[in-house]
């Protein structure tokens, strides 16, 4: 049986999500920014760790931040937690 990434349990057939080439607990599979919880296949990948497509990967990674302006524009510090 395979260990969730996450939170290191056990996950069991029926509450498996395959993300990013691991099983995930649906519960576990959140966003490493902003917490949000996240379907396979509908999420970014930075450095094998899962990231929401907007706003975070796009503010976090983008060049100059998501939008470049605006008002659809987010920067995050990449130092604060």
């Amino acid at each position: 049986m395979v260990n969730c990434p996450a939170c290191q349990k056990p996950v069991y057939f029926a509450e498996r999500k395959t993300s990013l080439g691991k099983d995930w607990h649906s519960f576990c599979l959140k966003c490493a920014h902003c917490k949000k919880t996240l379907n396979p296949g509908a999420h970014a990948e930075h450095e094998g760790k899962p990231y929401c497509n907007t706003p975070c990967y796009g503010a976090l990674f983008g060049p100059g931040g998501y939008g470049r302006g605006g008002t659809q524009s987010f920067k995050y510090d990449q130092h604060a937690k």
